[in-house]
């Protein structure tokens, strides 16, 4: 295990009121607040994790849902290693509106390989009753948005919030050696003759 700790910028998307402060507090200081209110603007907290042995500082940014606080999030969208796309179960519309949330990140935040770039969906608030949105319709989106890992979590009842966001760590150690792999699988020669090796990495 490698002592030095690797920094991940991680982003929380998704509606007002969806439970993304929630998350991100229930996660790193292992609180629930059910008087929060909405974000304003952006905020960021930290917490140092291991996952498969390696050290991770985990910076997680909460982004203000509503669309008057556009101007004010975009902006730190730039850098991210993640994005957790978020909606809540009991509300159908954050869930329908996750499409518009995945094209304004990448719109705004100039990832070098959009293909690539690791999502995770969260479907929040499973403690709630009502349910407008079911498992199989949120993991069919899943699969039709690039296959995203997905999971139903409870900020007030603790379900899979340390799964979810260890998730999110993993998305991006596994695109990370892809892309690590990639550059290995070619060499360049001291004439400047790049030579692509004959296995491919997929």
């Amino acid at each position: 295990m490698s002592g030095k700790s690797l920094l991940l910028k991680v982003i929380l998307l998704g509606d007002g009121g969806v439970g993304k402060s929630s998350l991100m507090n229930r996660y790193v200081t292992d609180r629930f607040d059910s008087q929060s209110f909405h974000t304003i603007g952006v905020e960021f907290l930290n917490r140092d994790l291991e996952v498969d042995g390696r050290l991770v500082t985990l910076q997680i940014w909460d982004t203000a849902g509503q669309e008057r606080f556009k101007s004010l999030r975009t902006p730190f969208y730039r850098g991210a290693d993640c994005c957790l796309l978020t909606f809540a179960v009991n509300d159908l519309q954050s869930f329908q509106n996750l499409g518009c949330w995945k094209k304004e990140f990448m719109f705004y935040s100039d990832v070098k390989d959009p293909e690539r770039f690791p999502f995770v969906v969260l479907g929040n608030k499973v403690d709630m009753e009502e349910r407008e949105v079911g498992e199989e319709e949120a993991r069919a989106w899943c699969e039709e948005n690039g296959c995203c890992p997905y999971y139903e979590t409870s900020a007030k009842d603790d379900t899979n919030v340390t799964a979810a966001f260890e998730a999110a760590v993993r998305e991006v150690l596994a695109a990370e050696d892809q892309i690590g792999h990639a550059l290995l699988g070619s060499t360049i020669d001291l004439h400047g003759n790049r030579k692509a090796s004959r296995t491919s990495c997929c």
